[in-house]
């Protein structure tokens, strides 16, 4: 029996673990803190939820020919979303322009959803994920609310680019500024 001294032994295990754990991370799945997100490129998870508007449901498929700039947000009539929300009031004619519908979700019901757009002149549809079924599907669900992710689907229904870790109130500018990128803008 060949004698390999402590050190050699434990720099193979080290060796053993990280090639190991090196092939696990290549191949995981994107994995963000509500859980995995949907692949980039492939066809956006598709939903149907109730809407403040009284148009009763909206679905991702009633936007086929247009962008989506799909956000998820934690709570109506909070600091954060609410800065959130009116930025994206504020470029809404640039997304116009832009032939792109902003969706917003949260757990919210859609009589909360109507006082937060009167209250804050939102001309865009709130969606009530009242029981986080769509957040988790896009993997923005935390036990009780939505966190805060936006997903830009392209009028084909295809997933473009997830945003995590948004700033309220810079967001809408980063998404505005991608959306050019995505449609060559000049």
């Amino acid at each position: 029996m060949i004698p390999y001294s402590r050190r050699t032994v434990l720099a193979v295990l080290c060796i053993l673990c990280f090639t190991l754990l090196s092939g696990l991370i290549q191949t995981a799945p994107a994995v963000a803190l509500g859980g995995p997100q949907p692949p980039l490129n492939e066809p956006a998870p598709s939903f149907t939820l109730p809407t403040h508007t009284g148009d009763g449901d909206i679905s991702l498929t009633d936007y086929r020919g247009q962008w989506v700039v799909l956000y998820f947000y934690p709570q109506d009539f909070t600091a954060g979303c609410t800065l959130e929300a009116k930025r994206f009031q504020q470029d809404l004619p640039k997304y116009t322009a832009r032939n792109t519908q902003i969706l917003g979700v949260s757990a919210d019901d859609v009589d909360s959803h109507k006082d937060f757009c009167d209250s804050e002149g939102l001309k865009f549809p709130l969606l009530a994920d009242v029981d986080g079924t769509v957040s988790k599907t896009y993997g923005s669900w935390m036990g009780y609310s939505s966190l805060r992710h936006t997903y830009l689907i392209d009028p084909e229904g295809i997933l473009r680019e997830i945003y995590l870790g948004v700033r309220p109130g810079i967001h809408s500018t980063e998404v505005l500024a991608r959306l050019e990128e995505l449609q060559g803008v000049d």
